[in-house]
């Protein structure tokens, strides 16, 4: 999901340190970022709060359609 990689870089974040504040693997949000994984609906609401923005901001309505 490339918005959540666009947030992350806004923020500043390393992947590891967004990882490690969601609670999930680098490994696991690496491969959400670059869309060879979806993550289920609990991951993504902790990267949402991770990143302090509303789960619907991360939504690219150009991947969801």
């Amino acid at each position: 999901m490339k918005v959540i990689k666009q947030i992350r870089k806004n923020r500043s974040f390393s992947q590891a340190q967004l990882a490690r504040i969601a609670g999930i693997s680098q490994s696991m949000l690496s491969d959400i970022e670059n869309g060879k994984v979806s993550p289920t609906v609990r991951v993504f609401k902790k990267i949402a709060k991770a990143l302090d923005v509303p789960p619907i901001y991360l939504l690219d309505e150009e991947e969801s359609a």
